[in-house]
């Protein structure tokens, strides 16, 4: 997939990924930690004939701007950038598609814009906003596998990343998810990106600029006396999350009660399949938003 740089309006620029027709209607792919664009090598190969297909590296990832200060990465500059990214390309409208901290991002894209300019979203074991902070409060096995954001978040790590990249902390606090499903050249390519020490600090800072809260496992599974979920308005635009249920870092917990909080809502469960379900599981992944899309067109 040939890739272009992109200067966006804020001065981040951004390698992405456009194909397909210019007149088509646009699909805007936003990949999880700790991948690339490459996340949607699948779903672009089968939709770009109809669609235009958008895939940027997102800030902090590869050759795309890599700012080293956490304030750089919140929320609302993440978000930013990829209706900053539609005005560059020359898009009004389109449909949101994400997954892990891509999904995050959507989630955020699809409701600050439902009302103006995102016509669906699309997303993939990422959870919703107002679930992910209350199972980490609450649930044992959210939390448990949601530990080692604890240990991105600490500085002490920071020599290791600029001497070893990424590879070093990853080995050192996650289970990898089934990287025997990955293709042995893209495996080679990913752990290849990893080696860049300021892609590293990047990447991280979605962790550290979050405001979700990770306790200790010895703290109470409880709320914290005053705490209620994010004020966020209900998701009304058609809706597809996609969800395999034997992802390690994200149990299908995640979707217990999501239906409360969009409407329409499609909902597709992937058994047998681990976290990167765009590329362990691209058949199913695009069967199902095949059948989505042509429904909401």
């Amino acid at each position: 997939m040939q890739q272009k740089r992109v200067t966006l309006a804020n001065g981040i620029e951004l390698d992405v990924v456009d194909d397909g027709p210019r007149n088509a209607p646009a699909l805007i792919f936003l990949h999880g930690f700790p991948e690339s664009h490459r996340t949607w090598r699948h779903q672009i190969a089968h939709f770009s004939g109809i669609y235009r297909c958008i895939a940027p590296d997102q800030r902090g990832y590869r050759g795309s701007s890599k700012p080293q200060g956490v304030e750089s990465y919140s929320p609302d500059k993440l978000i930013g950038d990829i209706f900053l990214l539609a005005d560059a390309l020359g898009v009004g409208k389109f449909t949101i598609v994400g997954h892990d901290w891509g999904g995050a991002i959507a989630w955020g894209v699809a409701i600050g814009g439902q009302h103006s300019r995102v016509t669906r979203a699309v997303i993939a074991n990422a959870p919703h906003p107002a679930v992910f902070q209350h199972l980490l409060y609450t649930n044992r096995t959210q939390r448990l596998a949601s530990q080692y954001i604890r240990e991105f978040r600490d500085p002490a790590n920071d020599a290791m990343l600029r001497e070893q990249g990424l590879t070093g902390l990853l080995l050192k606090t996650m289970e990898l998810d089934r990287p025997s499903s990955m293709e042995p050249e893209e495996r080679a390519a990913l752990l290849d990106d990893w080696k860049n020490a300021e892609a590293a600090i990047g990447m991280l800072n979605y962790y550290r600029a979050s405001p979700m809260v990770v306790p200790a496992m010895d703290e109470p599974f409880e709320l914290p006396e005053g705490w209620a979920p994010p004020a966020l308005p209900k998701l009304t635009i058609p809706t597809l999350v996609i969800w395999a249920l034997d992802d390690f870092a994200l149990p299908p917990e995640n979707i217990e009660g999501i239906e409360e909080m969009i409407d329409p809502l499609t909902l597709v469960k992937v058994p047998g399949c681990g976290h990167f379900v765009p590329w362990e599981a691209p058949d199913r992944v695009n069967a199902a938003m095949e059948e989505f899309l042509a429904a909401t067109s």
